[in-house]
């Protein structure tokens, strides 16, 4: 087997970058030790080119979420997760290499996706509960993904790959992806933010009033697009009854992303939809229905709500330590537990609630 037919995948991701950049040598970072082998880093290179419109940056390209090599999944119609993770960082004027955090966030990607088995599609978003960039001052604290505005997917001996771009996000950006959609919200500041670029310096697009209307506008209409929330702190208490007493089964949830979930709810109840909570040992699911309640199982509990019951239910999801109950869901009192935000050593870096 020749050297060119191993590595089928590689060279059909060289063949898309070169039709941008034809021979542009990218400043290409590979990877010594295998992952499989105990090395640190998943992914076996990251290339970056220099790009100069429609501002000069370095435009970022993975080599490892799909089968670069042999076809060794029984996945057929895709090679290996079926992408890989573009990246366009603004570059200064006199910047001749990428910076060192850049190839970093991009390994941990690859570190997130094999370790979880996660994959990533346009339109999600991720919270990074923290600056993109260690130790920068900077307002983007989560990533979003879109499809690459100049690769397009493409067929190789060992199935499809996309090509979706990694987009940095301010908080409020994030918090409207999720109370609308992704691409919603990415589209509307896309005069703004040309081509995905990401720009440390920048500030929220909601700070744009074109763009913010837009935002309301879509919400208001659609929805929210968010069915499925990974939440860090959520647990049930069964209620307890008694001779002389009643307990309420009890709700517990996070102050860091109680807002967020009120939110959530006004955009999918009110519009027909559920919405599900997954936490590490239940899933919470709440359904529109006419007649507010609940049904609780070892491993899942699901709440009915009604339009005044999910108003009032999110007027009280707030981020702050509280317990309360709901007038037209009787049997449940929900509490706000405070929330710990933690560095990558452990230590208590900031408190919500």
């Amino acid at each position: 087997m020749t050297e060119e037919v191993a590595s089928v995948g590689w060279d059909a991701i060289d063949e898309e970058m070169t039709k941008i950049y034809g021979q542009q040598e990218p400043k290409h970072y590979g990877t010594y030790l295998p992952y499989a082998l105990g090395g640190p880093d998943p992914l076996d290179g990251i290339s970056a080119y220099k790009a100069e419109k429609p501002v000069p940056h370095w435009h970022f390209v993975t080599y490892g979420f799909s089968e670069l090599y042999d076809k060794e999944s029984e996945n057929l119609e895709d090679s290996g997760y079926g992408f890989e993770l573009t990246f366009r960082l603004i570059r200064g004027e006199d910047e001749d290499e990428p910076p060192a955090w850049a190839l970093n966030l991009l390994q941990n990607m690859g570190r997130y996706v094999f370790n979880s088995g996660n994959v990533f599609r346009a339109g999600d978003y991720l919270d990074a509960n923290g600056p993109i960039c260690l130790d920068a001052d900077t307002e983007l604290t989560a990533l979003a993904f879109v499809q690459d505005p100049d690769l397009a997917e493409i067929d190789t001996p060992n199935g499809r790959v996309q090509f979706l771009q990694m987009v940095g996000i301010t908080g409020d950006e994030l918090e409207s992806m999720q109370t609308w959609n992704t691409l919603g919200v990415l589209a509307a500041g896309f005069p703004y933010i040309p081509s995905y670029m990401t720009d440390l310096e920048r500030t929220s697009l909601l700070q744009i009033p074109a763009v913010s209307e837009a935002i309301r506008q879509g919400a208001e209409e659609e929805g929210s697009n968010t069915g499925l929330l990974y939440v860090s702190q959520l647990a049930w208490e069964p209620g307890k009854k008694g001779w002389f007493s009643k307990t309420p089964a009890t709700l517990q949830l996070g102050a860091k992303q109680a807002e967020i979930i009120g939110k959530l709810l006004l955009g999918r109840i009110r519009k027909g939809n559920r919405l599900r909570l997954i936490g590490a040992d239940i899933q919470v699911i709440f359904e529109p229905g006419e007649k507010p309640g609940f049904v609780s199982e070892e491993d899942e509990v699901r709440i009915v709500l009604d339009d005044p019951t999910t108003v009032e239910m999110s007027k009280n999801l707030l981020p702050k330590e509280s317990k309360f109950e709901i007038a037209g869901l009787a049997g449940i009192s929900i509490q706000i537990l405070k929330t710990n935000i933690t560095d990558s050593d452990g230590n208590v870096v900031k408190v919500i609630g």
